[in-house]
């Protein structure tokens, strides 16, 4: 998207850690340039992007859109999100969206329309061309729903027959009588939003259960969760026995900050120049404390931006101030568009830890970029971490710079 030389000349002040300001010349903007541009990281192991089934209503992304920028090339694995559960049972989400929805011809991974009488269509079909073009991807369904949703389905007396919901339907692929998709996806994400301590034991085994059938289905299988950067839904849980379990623990290193709050800040910083404050790399270092083997550990990445407006300066160009949180879908778009269209807009960074942000004097951007994208793929890489994961990728640009960025010469 940006350069660092675009970021320097749109930028002369940077923030130097958390206290004062500096200049920085045109010189030394074109040496970081040079410096930047030639650091290069080794490809991460696991290149996991979240595809959200509700595109085809918010923001027309599709899954050709995949196909038509080469971003399915640079993933390892999709993870489709999402189903849900219903009466303790795996259950279609949205059956406009995932079977019923009719794509044109000029929507379709493989150039033909949907037809009228076609039991599957929607974006399963989508997904069921895509695997076929592109086997080696895979191809996981992502459980995702209300806390209640899983405490339920996990008590003893639920667990076994809803694994078997989910296996059914979405390994064996009989999504609904007469209307079958096949071995499409290869594993299955668990977002519980987030076990506790009263619930542990049920977490525990309700990973354990879809071990087990996952494995008598078919060797190789994937079972991965998304999990919290947040130390209190950390600390109670046995991170080694749930890692014993899984093959992936997807981080959710994001929204640090966010708009539930009226003070600006950065939404994934890597790293902080205060100890005390929780950062991408404080979360990371939390889990494989707990045991949670290097390899199994992916960082989460988002594609996403925050944005807050009436935001003062207060001397720190807008970095934690107060400002009135906007609601929305921003993500890259927004940030070239406010860099490009008002007035005094200017991105700032913060060299500790490489995240960036935009301000114009009233509007505040928060999000992540190729520059500080790269700082994390060098950190995965030092850390041998398994991978990145990342929500969601409707958010990159058209031209999947962010995905480029990521995975890192081929």
């Amino acid at each position: 998207m940006w350069t660092m030389r675009n970021c320097c000349v749109a930028a002369a002040l940077v923030l130097t850690g958390c206290f004062g300001l500096m200049l920085v010349s045109d010189s030394a903007c074109a040496q970081r340039a040079h410096s930047s541009e030639e650091l290069r990281v080794k490809r991460p192991r696991q290149v996991v992007g979240y595809f959200p089934q509700w595109g085809v209503y918010e923001r027309r992304f599709l899954p050709v859109d995949l196909v038509r920028s080469g971003g399915v090339k640079l993933l390892t694995q999709l993870d489709y999100a999402q189903t849900t559960i219903e009466k303790n049972a795996c259950v279609v989400a949205d059956a406009q969206a995932d079977t019923n929805l009719a794509f044109a011809a000029e929507n379709s991974i493989d150039g033909t329309a949907d037809l009228p009488t076609a039991m599957l269509r929607g974006d399963l079909h989508q997904m069921q061309l895509l695997h076929a073009r592109y086997p080696a991807v895979r191809l996981l369904i992502s459980i995702e729903g209300k806390q209640s949703l899983f405490e339920e389905a996990a008590k003893p007396e639920n667990r076994v027959a809803f694994v078997r919901s989910c296996v059914a339907r979405w390994l064996q692929g009989h999504l609904a009588p007469g209307m079958e998709l096949g071995h499409v996806f290869t594993g299955i994400d668990v977002d519980w939003e987030y076990p506790n301590a009263d619930h542990a034991d049920d977490f525990y085994a309700l990973m354990e259960e879809f071990r087990r059938q996952m494995n008598a289905f078919a060797p190789g299988m994937l079972l991965t969760i998304a999990s919290s950067a947040n130390s209190k839904n950390i600390a109670p849980i046995q991170w080694s026995r749930v890692s014993a379990s899984v093959d992936e623990i997807g981080v959710m290193t994001y929204d640090f900050a966010g708009p539930w709050s009226h003070t600006t800040g950065l939404v994934a910083p890597l790293r902080s120049a205060d100890p005390d404050v929780a950062t991408v790399a404080t979360v990371m270092e939390a889990y494989r404390a707990a045991g949670v083997p290097a390899h199994k550990l992916l960082l989460g990445l988002p594609f996403y931006a925050y944005q807050w407006h009436n935001v003062a300066d207060g001397g720190t160009h807008g970095l934690n101030a107060k400002g009135d949180p906007l609601r929305g879908n921003h993500n890259q778009s927004t940030a070239a568009a406010l860099l490009a269209g008002s007035l005094g807009a200017k991105l700032y960074r913060d060299p500790v830890s490489a995240a960036p942000w935009i301000y114009d004097g009233d509007d505040f951007l928060t999000f992540d970029d190729a520059v500080s994208l790269r700082a994390k793929m060098q950190y995965v890489a030092q850390q041998t971490l398994g991978g990145v994961m990342i929500w969601e990728l409707s958010g990159d640009t058209d031209d999947v710079k962010l995905l480029h960025t990521i995975a890192g010469p081929r």
